[in-house]
């Protein structure tokens, strides 16, 4: 099938272009508070598991669900949100978004249960739904085409500043306030971001919107809500052949199905299935969603490694992040230079594979290996990151008109959060289903009722050795040796996916462009040069 022609975009408003780059550091620092939250939250979540005063006594599972009831919610919303940008303004719900998520992180640090964190999480989801593909269409309408690469690639090399300063807030919060903090450190953000914003940012939208697509929104949720609860009690029952787990697995799936055929067939869809018959888009995508399934399943089992196996404080534990979001910062940006030299494959597969070989390494990490050994691998992930996610969202965002920027980056950003969300679902049940396993024949001294409880995690295990006092100190080796078998079984999974990831981009992503840029006309043009 022939994409239809994509028109070029008028000339940007002198007055916007002046202060261009002044508006994107008004964006950035409205995608800072959404990427800073769930940063802050990998380093608050070992805090958040112990029990009150100091934190809420949250499970693996409860831990699990306070990071995806944020994700789902968020990527089940970004459809919706893309387009009610386009068809209303992306400032105004850009305006609309920062409030909700300032309202849900407020609410969110006085939450009494893990009950309550969660639905306030979802609140902020909902929030950071309208901020985040607003961020992208807004600069996509800023700046000319020409510039487009630059500026994405600052804006991703935001999202490493956002996990710079995210762990080490969250260090710093939680050695001198309560668990809450590190949400309402999101308030007095959200509402500079809102003053700078009302200033600074144009308004746009697209001249010939869609209608909404009520159905298509409530499928989607539905069946990401299903897919992802199957998994996680499948990880937390360490069974994945349970009847529950399958039927609830399988029925999410037929879901999801069925939202594909619904879209297919809707005469105003969420999402136009037909810009997936694009192999190149549709491999951009699939590399956005694998980095991120990798990723963020690595980031939520490192923190129980350097906090609960090493020892580590919260905010010695956001330092050692440190260079994780460095390498973003400094190539980010820079990932542009690459592409433009060896091409658009030849970058982003080698950023997989890096990727890939970082993540198999961490099978060389045990209770004493020297730590640096850690922040050159932190350092090499991010440096891999760096020159997937800048490449990949300028393909994504440059194959379709620049109305529809809401709609691309809408498609970018759910894939992007699916794809974390089924990552820390799926690895994070791999981690505790080998955890356990490796932690059942050590726990006979405890009494019969207290075994399953101490086998769900290591914070759990440790947990009830503490309050053994001197007989419980028997659990705390087997405890970190079967949290470092796990670790390493879940980290060789994580490899495999950034792996596939790299088939993919070098099979369908374009090689090195032509000396030329090619003429503005259809999708596959614009997107597919260099094949």
């Amino acid at each position: 099938m022939t994409n239809p022609a994509v028109p070029q975009a008028p000339r940007i408003p002198e007055a916007v272009h002046r202060r261009r780059w002044a508006i994107l550091g008004v964006l950035m620092l409205s995608l800072l508070i959404v990427v800073l939250d769930n940063s802050i939250l990998n380093v608050a979540i070992k805090t958040i598991s112990t029990p009150a005063p100091t934190g809420i006594g949250a499970t693996q599972s409860e831990l699990e669900w306070a990071i995806n009831a944020y994700t789902l919610v968020f990527a089940g919303l970004l459809f919706t949100a893309g387009l009610l940008g386009d068809r209303l303004g992306r400032k105004k719900v850009l305006l609309g978004g920062l409030a909700v998520f300032g309202l849900g992180s407020a609410m969110a640090a006085e939450s009494g249960s893990p009950a309550q964190l969660i639905a306030f999480r979802a609140v902020m989801g909902l929030g950071a739904a309208f901020v985040m593909p607003a961020t992208l269409a807004v600069l996509m309408n800023v700046f000319e085409r020409e510039e487009q690469p630059k500026a994405i690639g600052i804006w991703a090399g935001g999202v490493g500043l956002a996990i710079a300063i995210g762990p080490i807030t969250g260090g710093l919060l939680l050695d001198h306030f309560w668990w809450g903090s590190v949400f309402l450190v999101n308030v007095p953000i959200v509402i500079l971001a809102i003053v700078l914003m009302i200033v600074l940012v144009p308004d746009s939208k697209d001249p010939r919107p869609g209608r909404i697509d009520p159905v298509g929104v409530l499928l989607s949720i539905v069946g990401l809500v299903l897919l992802v609860y199957g998994i996680i009690k499948g990880g937390d029952k360490g069974d994945f052949a349970n009847a529950t787990v399958l039927s609830t697995i399988a029925a999410g799936l037929v879901v999801l199905v069925g939202f594909v055929v619904y879209e297919k067939r809707c005469d105003h869809p969420s999402i136009d299935i037909d810009y997936f018959k694009n192999k190149v888009f549709s491999a951009a995508m699939a590399a956005i969603a694998l980095v991120f399934f990798a990723l963020m399943g690595i980031t939520f089992f490192s923190v129980f490694y350097t906090q609960s196996v090493r020892g580590y404080s919260p905010l010695q534990t956001g330092a050692l992040m440190l260079p994780l979001a460095a390498a973003q910062l400094i190539f980010a940006p820079r990932a542009r230079l690459v592409v433009a030299k060896i091409g658009v494959r030849a970058t982003t597969t080698g950023g997989l594979v890096l990727l890939a070989g970082m993540l198999a390494a961490f099978n060389i990490l045990d209770k004493t290996t020297p730590i640096w050994i850690l922040e050159v691998m932190f350092f090499l992930m991010g440096t891999g990151m760096a020159h997937v996610m800048t490449p990949t969202s300028v393909v994504i965002m440059q194959a379709l008109p620049r109305e529809k920027a809401g709609s691309a980056s809408a498609l970018s950003n759910t894939f992007r959060q699916v794809g974390g969300a089924l990552g820390i679902a799926v690895l994070g049940s791999v981690l505790a289903t080998a955890y356990r396993g490796g932690i059942e024949s050590k726990l006979g001294m405890l009494p019969a009722g207290l075994r399953e409880t101490a086998g769900s995690s290591i914070e759990a295990t440790l947990g009830v050795a503490q309050k053994l006092g001197p007989k419980g100190q028997a659990l705390v080796g087997p405890a970190n040796d079967a949290f470092l078998h796990a670790m390493h079984v879940t980290a060789l999974w994580a490899a495999g996916v950034a792996l596939l990831g790299a088939v993919v981009t070098a099979v369908f992503l374009p090689g090195k462009a032509p000396a030329r840029p090619a003429p503005d006309g259809d999708v596959q043009e614009k997107v597919g040069a260099g094949r």
